[in-house]
């Protein structure tokens, strides 16, 4: 009898603890490395938090920005970024978001000097024990000069090739854009510029970014950015989302 409840309450106790575990493996302190793509619309490290915050109900998250107007990843000096008291913070980050430039996939000099600059930086941070992860940013609109038919597609190979060869995750934003503009031509993800996001393209990088994090489904969140997100439009682009990511790990 004593035998039974010993085993009980071992079983118990490794539930409790797996809970636990699970519990605090979520990220609490996130980096966003990039450019304009990440600071428009109030910064897409802002809208992650808020997500993460009511999905976890931990509002000791922190999320932290570092962009340069039109910058390429190698633009940045990883190494400042990584001493945590540049960042304000008493401890390391435990997840890096490397964002490139949007014409780093326009030649191949180009995109080799993202892979490379990805891995150099995974690895320093790697080493720390930080979590990488590369958001894969979107294609131009014909508005932009620099648009190109199916861009998409040489974005999508750029990132998944740097991030098989730097062991990190792939935020496929760029996807997201495709699904929802061919489900509902008529939303407006980008500015008017044709390159940077609009809010509502914000908002989808936030919920993919959140998709990735999570593992799971932004559906049923409630954050709509002070009512600037439409119902409607809230819940499509969190389906969105969720199907890019999925998409992503198949």
């Amino acid at each position: 009898m004593l035998e039974r409840k010993s085993r009980l309450v071992f079983f118990i106790f490794l539930i409790v603890f797996s809970t636990i575990s699970v519990a605090e493996s979520y990220p609490k302190r996130i980096l966003f490395v990039g450019n304009s793509y990440l600071y428009y619309n109030d910064s897409i490290h802002n809208h992650v938090k808020r997500m993460l915050i009511e999905h976890y109900g931990n509002d000791d998250i922190k999320t932290k920005s570092a962009t340069i107007g039109g910058s390429r990843l190698n633009n940045h000096n990883i190494d400042h970024l990584l001493n945590p008291k540049n960042l304000q913070l008493d401890e390391q980050i435990d997840l890096l978001i490397m964002q490139g430039g949007s014409g780093e996939v326009m030649t191949s000099k180009s995109r080799k000097i993202f892979a490379d600059t990805a891995k150099s930086f995974s690895t320093k941070a790697q080493a720390q024990g930080i979590k990488t992860a590369l958001y894969m940013t979107h294609a131009y609109t014909k508005v932009d000069r620099r648009y190109k038919e199916n861009l998409i597609d040489r974005i999508a190979k750029t990132y998944y090739e740097a991030a098989d060869s730097s062991n990190s995750l792939v935020i496929p934003v760029g996807e997201a854009y495709e699904i929802a503009y061919k489900e509902n031509p008529s939303i407006e993800l980008h500015h008017p510029d044709g390159t940077h996001p609009g809010m509502l393209g914000t908002y989808l990088g936030a919920a993919t970014v959140f998709a990735v994090i999570t593992e799971t489904s932004p559906e049923g969140l409630n954050y709509n950015y002070l009512d600037r997100v439409s119902d409607q439009d809230r819940v499509f682009l969190q389906q969105v989302a969720w199907k890019a990511y999925l998409k992503s790990i198949l």
